[in-house]
């Protein structure tokens, strides 16, 4: 039971934090959430984004760091989960094979 859950909260994250960039970041680039694994207890998300163009990769990472309180806070409001997980950004680079799937 606590794996679907822990799925299932990660596809929430994943959801949300999709529509969070859409609506109110703009990052210049063409970022894309390509996973989210949410650890055993749900006290950490680890976000995997990749943006395109990767010139514009460390910016976007910057910012995403800068407004990781803010994305959690909001991310909150739409999910309503206890415990909210932290966030961790990661970024996947065009020649990675996690992106293959």
């Amino acid at each position: 039971m606590k794996t679907f859950r822990k799925l299932r909260v990660g596809e929430l994250i994943r959801e949300e934090l999709g529509k969070i960039f859409m609506r109110d970041m703009e990052f210049g680039a063409f970022v894309t959430i390509v996973s989210v694994e949410v650890s055993e207890k749900l006290e950490t998300a680890k976000v995997k984004v990749s943006v395109i163009p990767e010139v514009k990769a460390k910016e976007v990472f910057d910012m995403l760091q800068e407004e990781r309180r803010r994305l959690q806070f909001k991310l909150l409001r739409a999910i309503n989960i206890k415990p909210m997980p932290r966030l961790e950004f990661g970024l996947v680079r065009g020649d990675d094979p996690q992106l293959e799937n």
